[in-house]
C-alpha cells in the first residue's frame, strides 16, 4: 500500500482561485493518494505576511512550495517522484 502523502493548501476563504485549487485537490487526491489540509491564511498573521497576495500556495515537506495561483500537475508529480525516492 502507498504512503498517503500530506500536503498544506494555503489559501482564504473568499478566493475564487483559491476555490478552483481546492477543488481541483479534491478530485485528484484519491488518484495521487493525497491528503490536504486547508489552512486560511488569514486565521494567522505570520503566515498571512508570508503568503499574503501569492494564495493559492500548495506546499509540501517543510513548507517546500510546490505551485501557487493555479494548480500545476506536472509540479505536483514532480514532488511526490522527488519525495517517494527520498
Amino acid at each position: 500500500m502507498t504512503e498517503r502523502v500530506l500536503l498544506t493548501l494555503f489559501g482564504r476563504e473568499y478566493c475564487s482561485l483559491c476555490q478552483q485549487m481546492r477543488e481541483e485537490l479534491r478530485l485528484l487526491a484519491p488518484e495521487l493518494n493525497l491528503d490536504i489540509v486547508w489552512f486560511d491564511i488569514d486565521d494567522d498573521d505570520e503566515i498571512e505576511a508570508r503568503y499574503h497576495e501569492m494564495v493559492p500556495v500548495l506546499t509540501g515537506d517543510q513548507d517546500e512550495v510546490i505551485c501557487f495561483y493555479h494548480l500545476d500537475r506536472h509540479k505536483l508529480e514532480a514532488y511526490l517522484v522527488r519525495r517517494s525516492l527520498g
